[in-house]
């Protein structure tokens, strides 16, 4: 299989014209079989639902040419979680080609149709079995042709990579590329064709090696920051002390002075450029900005009680039952409040985007998750046809989440608009941090109670704006509510930064607080965790994976704590159901927590790439790490006070556990569900109940910092 070549070296090769409309575009590709297809033509194939920002018309095509290769054209994009060899592997089942035969070309806004974006583990989830669908018509009309061909009916006829052959007689074969020699053949998806049993795959279900390891490894894979322009320059940004700042007057005469230096400003918009990126970082440090601040009252001590406070607009989530009732049926009720600070995404690449003028077109190379939506954005803000709009995707260096909005895509586009100049702008690391959007802080609050049989009977759950992702429980409580908070509507954010998704969004924080909430019930009821909640749990998924994954540790019951330092976490996000267990070593003088070893077993309906699966779950657990024991965001009012990673704390090597076991439910005539995102929930409530499990303490908020683990322990 071959990556997108705008993902490799030809990053000027635009074999599309964009003034095209759809019927030329189509007639452009050339000859063989295109299918086309697009969510909103197609519901029945996830549930029925559409996602509410669709769009109509396609989402992508594939193309079958003559030359026997097969090509797929998806607004998807590649940032590490691997559809780029998933994709392939379901295609080249349902189309019965051999997976080298097939290429992929991803999120080019002129090369590819219009899609919403990657996030959400919706890629093999929704994208997937749609992709199944349009391979398995293309190879049903391949066949019909065939039969037609070979004067044979296509009962009597099979496939296998690419060649149709008579059942009784092999020396009768048509290959798919002499079937679209010289034809014209556009079809529609639309009717539910007949989808392979797992018993046919032949790619699915098998680990494949990821088709852009070497390029990564090798360092030849192109980034945003690797695009060099004939005269391109770089550019910096003025940007305020606080959120909170405005701009009153600007002494630009210092940077004037420097050579080389091109100063630009638009309104509030003040950049620096330069043809060396250390000289425009320079620059802009000589720019004197006087800036009007007025920070709200609040830092990140104080931030939780101003969330509390401002949490007004309260929308019930879940509930059943009586609280009252609960109130009434329980022998012990416990009442507890959870902290989660400010967290950012910090990927290794910065946001950072190349950008030119071409023939009255602006063309952007950017690190983006939702370039569809970039482009558009970019036409708005520049008054012009999205057609004069052209973001070409390559590969990211880490999204996670933080890279669906795209703030330096529009700065770009802006500077180039104003200069007619090549410009790439790649934010600093302490831009990163101050203008990227944060996982949101949060608080919850819940009020739960057990009775004497260590029965749940109540559950009072109030998150404060985390969001309601994760936010249900699960478990079999007769008496229950669950509320989320935010702020009024029409009333300004009551948060001090910009927030956003960030990888499970919500989950981190709600699974958290539930499972931290139902260790201390198990502890209060002097019941083996394990075993209080196979008690509460009905659904088969959940006790499945917290068996698997105990048999796998090697757990055995020992009501907590139990000086093992071991510890349970459980839940489900994009449709993945994950049970993890966790052994910790807490050092009694330090604080420091060490993390040994993780087991998680997950249940994701079909695996296509078990390899990609598990990996994916790896990194979960080893960047779940990070805001469990250490990314913390120190500010004032709008002030962002951490600034780089001195001061924020990702895992480390050394903070890596010696053994990560990832366990995979059989499950393979279940629908795909998400892998990219559902073990990272876990890794906050597994490692606080480890830390209980082997000290005794508490610990109430994330991250659970050495400190923070000794105060807990000094209240014991």
């Amino acid at each position: 299989m071959k990556t997108n070549k705008y993902m490799g070296e030809n990053i000027n090769d635009d074999p599309i014209t964009r003034d095209l409309d759809r019927r030329d575009f189509l007639k452009r590709m050339g000859g063989g079989l295109l299918i086309t297809f697009s969510m909103s033509d197609y519901p029945v194939l996830f549930g029925g639902k559409l996602l509410e920002d669709e769009k109509p018309g396609m989402n992508a095509y594939l193309r079958i040419a003559e030359d026997d290769r097969v090509s797929l054209y998806t607004g998807k994009i590649e940032m590490g979680q691997g559809p780029i060899t998933s994709l392939g592997q379901m295609l080249a089942d349902e189309l019965d080609v051999h997976y080298d035969s097939i290429d992929i070309f991803m999120g080019d806004t002129d090369l590819c149709p219009w899609d919403e974006g990657t996030y959400g583990s919706l890629t093999t989830r929704v994208f997937g079995p749609l992709l199944r669908a349009a391979g398995a018509e293309a190879r049903a009309t391949l066949l019909e042709m065939a039969a037609e061909y070979l004067s044979i009916p296509v009962d009597q006829l099979e496939v296998r990579d690419g060649i149709v052959t008579a059942k009784d007689d092999k020396e009768k074969k048509v290959s798919y590329g002499t079937l679209t020699s010289g034809k014209e053949i556009i079809k529609k998806l639309e009717k539910k064709p007949v989808l392979k049993k797992p018993s046919e795959f032949r790619y699915m279900g098998q680990s494949m090696l990821r088709i852009d390891a070497e390029e990564k490894v090798t360092g030849k894979a192109r980034y945003s920051g690797d695009i060099q322009l004939p005269g391109m320059r770089y550019a910096r940004i003025l940007r305020g002390p606080s959120h909170f700042s405005k701009l009153i007057s600007v002494d630009t005469s210092a940077a004037e002075s420097m050579d080389g230096v091109e100063v630009v400003r638009d309104g509030d918009l003040v950049a620096v450029l330069h043809e060396l990126p250390d000289m425009a970082d320079i620059a802009i440090y000589k720019v004197k900005g006087e800036y009007e601040t007025k920070d709200p009252d609040v830092n990140d001590q104080s931030i939780f009680e101003h969330l509390v406070k401002n949490g007004t607009n309260k929308r019930i989530i879940d509930e059943g039952g009586d609280l009252e009732v609960g109130l009434k049926s329980s022998s012990q009720v416990f009442e507890m409040e959870y902290l989660d600070n400010y967290v950012a995404h910090a990927p290794i690449e910065n946001h950072t985007a190349t950008a030119m003028m071409e023939d009255d077109v602006m063309k952007i190379w950017a690190s983006t998750q939702t370039p569809y939506p970039a482009r558009t954005d970019v036409a708005e803000m520049l008054g012009v046809p999205e057609e004069k709009v052209h973001i070409m995707q390559i590969f990211l260096g880490g999204g996670f989440g933080g890279k669906i909005y795209n703030q330096q895509i529009l700065e770009v586009a802006k500077l180039v608009k104003l200069t007619d100049t090549p410009i790439q702008l790649a934010w600093t690391r302490r831009e990163e941090f101050s203008y990227d959007r944060l996982r949101p802080a949060a608080v919850v609050k819940i009020k739960s109670g057990i009775n004497d049989k260590g029965q749940i009977t109540l559950w009072d759950y109030d998150v404060f704006f985390a969001g309601s992702r994760g936010s249900k429980q699960y478990y079999e409580v007769p008496n229950h509510k669950t509320v989320s908070s935010s702020t009024e509507r029409g009333e300004p954010d009551a948060h001090m930064f910009y927030t956003g998704a960030w990888r499970a969004p919500g989950h981190n924080t709600n699974t958290f607080a539930r499972e931290s909430q139902i260790e201390i019930m198990a502890a209060a009821a002097g019941i083996d965790p394990l075993e209080f909640r196979l008690r509460q749990l009905k659904d088969a998924k959940y006790i499945n994976v917290l068996k698997m994954a105990a048999e796998k540790f090697g757990w055995t019951p020992a009501k907590g704590p139990s000086g093992r330092g071991y510890g349970i976490a459980c839940g489900t996000d994009t449709g993945t159901t994950v049970g993890m267990m966790a052994e910790v070593e807490v050092d009694k003088t330090t604080g420091h927590v060490q993390v040994k070893r993780v087991v998680v077993a997950m249940d994701m309906g079909l695996v296509v790439n078990p390899q990609g699966a598990t990996i994916q779950a790896e990194g979960c657990i080893i960047m779940g790490l990070g805001y469990a024991l250490g990314e913390d965001i120190k500010f004032e009012g709008g002030k962002m006070l951490t600034r780089n990673f001195d001061t924020y704390d990702i895992t480390r090597f050394s903070w890596t556990p010696e053994k990560i076991e990832v366990l995979l439910v059989d499950a393979q005539d279940e629908p795909p569900h998400g892998g990219g995102e559902p073990p990272i929930i876990c890794m906050g409530g597994v490692v606080a109940n480890a830390i209980f499990d082997a000290t005794g303490a508490r610990l109430y908020q994330m991250p659970m910092t050495p400190e923070r683990v000794l105060d807990a322990m000094a209240k014991t």
